[in-house]
């Protein structure tokens, strides 16, 4: 039996991470029953909405309905690791960390050499995740031995005026504090999964003994999620200072970022190279999680004088346009989408502003039997990102479900790397 995992949950949202790594079962609502991936165990989560919807709060509200009363602390993680830092609340040792962090600017304003070490231009993101693997390691030397988090692919191509700054300033950060790294950008759809979705996944591991050669097609996330070897691949140098890697990483200002889609670090030697994923058990749909219509309330269904307009919005165009604050006159042009959704292929990506009646480009739309068109209910939403049917059916009006939704993960990929992680352990 291997040793119990216990994890911390930073920007846990509806609890993706949780999910696909603790499994979940519960009397209550024995319908939401998943297996888990190894031996982990969730105890400590952190979430917080930014001003605006703190008096709401609905990703909070319902990880806690599904997980139990104070299963995590809903409020801004920078106040909570200021007070832990003032001696005011403890949060507990773990064995390892997870988040989906936002994308947002990592750039340094401090060099290590100045007293208290690194310090971020933004006060809530990665700063607090670095900031909280230091209190997990000034408490021990064996804490927060894993890390896993997930973002959006265009961080390893952040910013446009320096490709590949701040995902450099990340694994110079994790280098300070001992990890070797692996990273890949996913397309759940190639893998199996019914949505086409491309994240970025960040496994780290402190003190690890790896031949950066031989981990780039065995590691923990290659296993998971295999791609064709690769010929070619590419060496980056990660600066030993955040700061300095702010200042200086692609001074060159190269087009493109120096990381590719797979890589990993070791000490601070990145080897990084293009995917081309293998994968050969069955592809998954949009159709796999579409419920009956005869479940799909009236007003999920799109008016026949709504059609022109969705249709217009998903089409190819090419037209003047005119900038209303300076009368500039440009052409705006964009390709066409597939107007309806194909059923028989993944979804494309769902997005916060999928709820809602109104037409729009990026929102699904199907066609019905009847021949009717409607759009993809929230249990359907729950699905797609692979978390159970009826997941976020906790009170919460459509829009804010399917809002919980387009910033979910799909559950189906933290469970898979952790079923690897749990060979490493045993």
């Amino acid at each position: 039996m291997s040793e119990e995992i216990t994890i911390a949950e930073l920007f846990a949202g509806v609890g993706g991470f949780r999910l696909g790594l603790d499994g979940y079962h519960s009397d209550e609502h024995p319908e939401f029953d998943m297996p888990a991936s190894g031996p982990f165990k969730t105890i400590w989560a952190n979430n917080w909405e930014p001003p605006g919807t703190a008096t709401k709060q609905f990703a909070a509200r319902c990880y806690e309905e599904r997980f139990g009363a104070g299963s995590i602390v809903n409020e801004d993680i920078n106040k909570v690791l200021n007070e832990v830092d003032e001696g005011k609340r403890d949060v507990p040792s773990v064995r390892m960390v997870v988040g989906g962090f936002p994308c947002q600017d990592y750039s340094v304003a401090r060099p290590l050499s100045q007293a208290g070490g690194i310090e971020g231009k933004k006060g809530v993101l990665w700063w607090d995740i670095y900031r909280f693997l230091q209190i997990q390691l000034s408490k021990s030397h064996d804490n927060a031995q894993y890390c896993l988090f997930e973002n959006v692919d265009r961080l390893l191509k952040s910013p446009a005026s320096q490709r590949g700054r701040d995902f450099a300033i990340i694994l110079s950060c994790l280098a300070t504090l001992g990890y070797s790294v692996e990273w890949q950008v996913i397309n759940s759809g190639a893998y199996g999964f019914p949505q086409r979705r491309k994240r970025v996944y960040i496994f780290a591991e402190r003190e690890a003994d790896w031949d950066v050669e031989g981990r780039l097609f065995n590691g923990v996330i290659a296993r998971a999620f295999p791609i064709a070897t690769q010929e070619e691949t590419y060496e980056v140098a990660i600066p030993d200072d955040p700061y300095e890697t702010t200042l200086h990483f692609n001074e060159e200002r190269l087009k493109r970022s120096p990381f590719h889609d797979r890589g990993v670090m070791v000490g601070r030697k990145v080897l990084t190279c293009d995917v081309r994923e293998t994968y050969e058990g069955k592809l998954g749909c949009l159709g796999d999680v579409l419920v009956p219509e005869t479940e799909v309330p009236e007003q999920f269904f799109v008016p026949e004088e709504q059609l022109p307009r969705w249709k217009y919005l998903k089409g190819a165009k090419r037209e003047k346009r005119v900038n209303k604050k300076t009368g500039f006159e440009y052409t705006y042009s964009e390709g066409s989408m597939a107007y309806p959704d194909l059923p028989e292929n993944p979804s494309r990506t769902i997005l916060t502003g999928e709820g809602g009646s109104g037409p729009s480009r990026f929102k699904h739309i199907i066609k019905c039997e009847d021949g009717r068109m409607r759009r993809l209910v929230p249990d359907e939403l729950d699905q797609l990102q692979c978390f159970p049917k009826g997941w976020t059916d906790t009170g919460m009006t459509d829009g804010h479900r399917a809002f919980c939704m387009g910033n979910a993960l799909v559950t189906g990929i933290p469970y898979r790397i952790g079923k690897e992680i749990a060979k490493e352990v045993e």
